[in-house]
């Protein structure tokens, strides 16, 4: 018997940063347990260079990505998510379409890369934060033993995690 593989989808406002790179992360860390998706609610025309760059230099994948509408995973034949993260604030205060198969949620925002002002070097940075940020999440994430946990200690599980460093959940609250 093979084990269950649990589809994730990562959601942003524009699907060009955060969530792209949290898919790309997925696809590695979570390679034969997860399938990793992303998308947006109004999706760039295309996935922004930076993020792209920082997820090369740290050997993820980023063949495949691109931006794309949420409405296309609550479609007939979309696949059925088990989990939706949305990853920006603007995200998650939108009405989501209604997701097949009515899947784990959690927010795990954190600051948009891309809305960062500065030198080149800077922006860069600011794009590797938001990376290591997602990785350490998704790390946690990986290591959870879904399949023991009940529904209502996987959903605190997943919560405590949108609460982790560079939360901006956190910041506001604090």
């Amino acid at each position: 018997m093979t084990d269950r593989i649990y589809n994730v989808l990562f959601l942003c406002t524009g699907n060009s940063a955060r969530s792209i790179m949290a898919e790309s992360i997925l696809r590695r860390e979570g390679y034969g347990r997860f399938q990793a998706f992303s998308a947006g609610s109004q999706p760039k025309p295309v996935v922004n260079p930076l993020a792209l760059k920082v997820l090369e230099s740290f050997n993820y994948p980023t063949d495949g990505l691109h931006a794309k509408s949420w409405e296309a995973f609550g479609k007939p034949g979309a696949p059925v998510m088990d989990f939706v993260f949305t990853v920006c604030d603007n995200a998650a205060g939108e009405a989501c379409p209604v997701w097949p198969g009515q899947p784990m949620t959690a927010h795990w925002g954190i600051e948009d890369p891309a809305a960062f002002d500065g030198a080149a070097f800077e922006k860069e940075a600011a794009f590797v934060t938001a990376l290591r940020y997602l990785r350490n999440r998704i790390s946690i994430f990986t290591a959870l033993p879904i399949k023991n946990l009940d529904a209502v200690a996987l959903g605190n599980r997943l919560r405590e995690i949108g609460e982790t460093e560079g939360s901006t959940t956190r910041r506001e609250s604090a």
